[in-house]
């Protein structure tokens, strides 16, 4: 005859817990309990309260304009262009080049202004076609923009001249660093801003028309490409070999990040790649970008393009796999796909890190041109 479990039927953790369950000992309850081998009853799993997410900015925050002004570019995703410049600078070094330090510091703040400024205007842009007020299904901090227009903390008109004013310092930087390496670096440099802000601003709205991820990896390997530049003083297909596979990645976190916004993008008419596609369609072209970034890698390598220890960015590939296989299961559930936004973000940061350190000290085949 089948009974119910007893208290004593447990020991330890009991194995009914479950996911967001913690679960009593019996010496938690009675220490002269004699701990049992197991316990899989029911009656002991209490429910624990969920993981709180990142709380959006509060409306508190505008008696401190400062803060909120810098909180409002976003600065936790601005790494993805540190390590642009870092696999840029890594491939002028690893030319023989000697790394003027000075140059080298402006290029990377600057570079991070620029990032900031479009994030701001991305916001913007975002708000003013009611994209980011119509996403319910946001992921906070990584997809449905900063809030910061939504909660009152900025208005339109202030994340406007927020954006365009850190546009603005980029100008007067990159003409001296024209200067001081050759004036190519001028076209670098209007090539990058006109993409970040053609992304989301009329009449080209980028992103709108399917062509974000594309825009993106431009963007960013325009960022590898300049940051080279401006060491060599001179145009060379070496930071593009060596900078491919990083845009490729980080056109990815664009790209699952539209995975979440699809249903207020679509409402609001904003037909990024996913909402063209579809999610069971897109998740395999999600899969195709990641394959292909690392793909090239590899092939660089074989090829003698690249050193040899550049394959180890290669490795990340175990990141982009787990995102992969996260976004195959749940691509029309979003709330379901924090983590695998969370894995695509390292797997772009960690793979232009590793890069970055082996182009800079790895031992490069032949003569680069």
């Amino acid at each position: 005859m089948n009974r119910l479990p007893m208290l004593t039927d447990c020991a330890g953790p009991c194995r009914a817990a479950g996911p967001g369950r913690a679960a009593f000992t019996p010496r938690q309850l009675d220490p002269g309990a004699a701990p049992p081998q197991h316990c899989t009853s029911p009656l002991f799993a209490v429910p624990m309260p969920p993981t709180p997410a990142p709380a959006e900015p509060a409306v508190a925050l505008r008696a401190r304009p400062l803060l909120a002004g810098l909180l409002a570019t976003r600065p936790a995703f601005l790494g993805v262009t540190l390590f642009a410049c870092l696999i840029g600078l890594a491939v002028a070094h690893g030319s023989g080049l000697p790394i003027d330090g000075l140059k080298a510091g402006l290029t990377v703040f600057f570079a991070l202004v620029a990032h900031a400024g479009i994030n701001v205007l991305n916001d913007y842009y975002d708000a003013r076609s009611g994209a980011d007020a119509a996403n319910t299904e946001r992921l906070f901090p990584f997809t449905g923009g900063s809030r910061f227009i939504q909660n009152g903390v900025l208005s339109e008109a202030e994340t406007g001249r927020l954006g365009y004013a850190l546009l603005a310092l980029v100008v007067p930087a990159g003409l001296w660093l024209a200067v001081q390496s050759a004036p190519g670096l001028i076209l670098i440099g209007l090539v990058g801003l006109f993409l970040g802000w053609a992304y989301t601003a009329p009449p080209l709205a980028l992103v709108a028309r399917g062509l974000g991820e594309l825009a993106v990896a431009a963007g960013w390997l325009i960022v590898v490409i300049g940051s080279d530049f401006v060491q060599r003083g001179a145009f060379s297909a070496t930071p593009v070999i060596a900078g491919l596979s990083y845009a490729l990645l980080v056109a990815a976190i664009l790209f699952i990040n539209e995975f979440p916004d699809r249903r207020g993008d679509e409402a609001a008419g904003k037909r990024t790649l996913v909402v063209r596609l579809g999610p069971e369609n897109a998740k395999w072209a999600y899969l195709g970008l990641v394959l292909l970034a690392y793909g090239w890698l590899v092939l660089m390598v074989g090829r003698d393009r690249l050193p040899q220890g550049a394959a180890a960015a290669a490795l990340t590939l175990i990141l982009s796999f787990r995102a992969s296989r996260d976004l195959m299961a749940h691509a029309s559930e979003p709330s379901e796909l924090a983590p695998a936004l969370k894995l695509t973000i390292a797997a772009a940061n960690l793979h232009g890190l590793v890069l970055a350190a082996a182009l800079a000290f790895g031992r490069w085949p032949g003569v680069l041109s």
